[in-house]
């Protein structure tokens, strides 16, 4: 049983996000872009903090280690995006040699590898967004539904940066949707190797759920809040705040109808 929830939720998270991204980005003006990113960030936070490390802690490993661990996730998830920094701006350090035309002619010609660098960092992701959500249920079923709903919340926004992307250097914006729903549903055999993993190692679950963990509050704080924190009217802030409590909410929410 465990294992087709796993199933089910890693297709609806890893696929589905894809298809309600392609649904929005046709659909939905670009300010909502901003309310789904205040959602997903809350849902990421209240997911890693009030489920994930309690679950954690109540086991049997000391609570030093696992917050030892937990700044370790942190601090090893930043040195990722520094070292994907470095390497983007020396590709652009390389380019800059070139003169203008030159650069232009080599910027279009790359489109099409430039989507695919996307499909496979996007593959990465969802495998160990499958990872994640298997351990989780197999943790606990509310902690999987949890997992489930904030994974999905996050990955609406990120595929519709995606598609924009890949719509750009696919021949047909049906195309771009077709890739980023393969790389989607890679989130599924990260949950079948995470069930499999998880299933055999119960013991070291507490570690896995703290670098799930680490991975959601460094998404949430690093990468989705800075986009928010703009200056804005009181309107505006409000529907951020707004937007950020329902995340809070849905993961409870999610908790309570996992009960």
């Amino acid at each position: 049983m465990t294992l087709l929830l796993i199933v089910f939720a890693t297709a609806i998270s890893g696929i589905g996000s894809v298809w309600l991204a392609a649904l929005l980005a046709q659909v939905v003006l670009a300010r909502y872009t901003q309310h789904m990113l205040s959602l997903a960030a809350g849902a990421l936070l209240a997911t890693a903090l009030l489920h994930l490390m309690p679950e954690a802690i109540e086991s049997s490993a000391g609570a030093h280690e696992l917050f030892a661990l937990l700044l370790g996730g942190l601090v090893f998830f930043f040195l990722l995006d520094k070292a994907e920094l470095w390497h983007h701006g020396h590709e652009h350090s390389h380019h800059d040699h070139k003169d203008h035309k030159d650069h232009q002619g080599h910027h279009d010609g790359h489109q099409p590898k430039g989507g695919w660098a996307v499909l496979a960092g996007d593959s990465v992701h969802c495998f160990g967004d499958g990872i994640l959500i298997a351990a989780a249920f197999v943790a606990d079923t509310t902690l999987g539904v949890a997992a489930t709903l904030a994974v999905l919340a996050h990955e609406v926004p990120h595929h519709m940066g995606d598609l924009t992307v890949l719509m750009r250097s696919s021949s047909s914006p049906r195309s771009a949707v077709l890739k980023v729903s393969a790389a989607g549903a890679v989130t599924v055999v990260g949950g079948l190797v995470g069930f499999a993993f998880a299933s055999n190692l119960r013991d070291y679950m507490p570690y896995f759920l703290v670098v799930g963990a680490s991975s959601f509050i460094y998404v949430a704080l690093a990468d989705l809040i800075p986009q928010l924190q703009r200056r804005l009217g009181a309107r505006e802030t409000a529907a951020q705040i707004a937007w950020l409590g329902a995340g809070i909410a849905l993961v409870a929410m999610a908790t309570k109808l996992a009960h």
